[in-house]
C-alpha cells in the first residue's frame, strides 16, 4: 500500500514542479517588463554647462545654452532632450549676427520633429528689440517659423503693444496673431 502510494507521489511530484516553475517564470516575465517600463522614463543621458551649435548645411541656425540637458530615448518619434534648469537660444539666419533670442524656465528638443519646445515664462525678442512673452513658444527648426497656441505678448520698443490667443512668425519677425487687441502710442495733438 505503501509503495503505491510513494508511486503516486513520485508521479505527480515532477508535475507540480513544473506548474510552480511555469508561474514563476510568468511572475518574473511582468516584474522584467515592469522595470523595463520605469526604465523608460529614466534619461539615457545627463549633460551640464550644454553650449550647443546648431547648423543646416554649413549654415549657423542658433545656439542653445542651458544649465542642465537630459536626453531620453523612447524608440519612437517622441525621443527628446529636456531642460529643466532653463534655456536660451540665440537665433541666427545662416550668418554670425544674432537675429534674435528665446529664453524659458523649461525647453524640449525633439530631434526627430527638428522642433524646440519653450515652456513657462518664455521671453522671445528679435534684434529689433521687440519682445514676446509667453507661457508655451515652439521653434520649428527646418522653416525658422516661431509660434504659439497660448496667449502672446508682443511689445515693440516704443511701447505698442498687441496681444493675441495665438501667433506665428518666421524669425521673430511679422508676426501674425489671432484675435488680437493693441495698445499703440500715437504722437501729436488728439483733437486734430
Amino acid at each position: 500500500m505503501q509503495s503505491g502510494l510513494l508511486k503516486q507521489c513520485l508521479l505527480y511530484t515532477p508535475v507540480l514542479f513544473i506548474g510552480l516553475l511555469l508561474s514563476a517564470c510568468e511572475n518574473d516575465l511582468n516584474k522584467v517588463r515592469a522595470i523595463a517600463a520605469a526604465d523608460a522614463t529614466k534619461p539615457i543621458q545627463r549633460t551640464t554647462g550644454v553650449d550647443m551649435i546648431v547648423n543646416d548645411s554649413s549654415k549657423l541656425k542658433a545656439r542653445l545654452l542651458t544649465p542642465l540637458l537630459l536626453e531620453y530615448d523612447t524608440k519612437d518619434s517622441l525621443a527628446h532632450k529636456f531642460m529643466p534648469n532653463g534655456v536660451k537660444v540665440i537665433l541666427f539666419n545662416g550668418n554670425t549676427k544674432p537675429e534674435g533670442t528665446i529664453t524659458a524656465d523649461t525647453g524640449y528638443f525633439y530631434d526627430a520633429k527638428e522642433l524646440v519646445k519653450f515652456k513657462k515664462n518664455v521671453v522671445a525678442v528679435n534684434d529689433e528689440g521687440t519682445k514676446y512673452q509667453s507661457e508655451e513658444l515652439l521653434w520649428d527648426r527646418k522653416t525658422n517659423k516661431v509660434y504659439s497656441n497660448q496667449k502672446v505678448l508682443m511689445t515693440k520698443p516704443t511701447g505698442d503693444q498687441m496681444e493675441g490667443t495665438s501667433f506665428e512668425s518666421v524669425g521673430l519677425k511679422n508676426p501674425i496673431f489671432q484675435n488680437a487687441t493693441a495698445i499703440i502710442h500715437v504722437e501729436g495733438d488728439p483733437t486734430q
